[in-house]
């Protein structure tokens, strides 16, 4: 399993949503970390990975050993 890290950034982000969305956006990043199994992909030109969950995006960095969640927003605005 990797290890989770989640930015000062991110953590604001998360704080503002509804607890719902909270709660099943850390879930699939858990399960992702002990899997890599999940709706993942490597953004074009960009060095993140997106993980979507319903209509919110999680983008992070990944090496071998950690994520790290650097983004997480509406799929309206995240991209911006």
């Amino acid at each position: 399993m990797k290890a989770i890290e989640i930015t000062s950034r991110a953590t604001s982000q998360l704080a503002k949503l509804a607890p719902a969305e909270r709660k099943a956006i850390i879930a699939k990043l858990s399960r992702y970390a002990e899997t890599a199994a999940g709706d993942v992909t490597r953004l074009q030109g960009r060095p993140e990975f997106r993980l979507r969950q319903g209509d919110y995006r999680v983008l992070f960095q990944e090496t071998e050993t950690k994520i790290t969640v650097v983004e997480v927003g509406h799929r309206s605005d995240i991209y911006k």
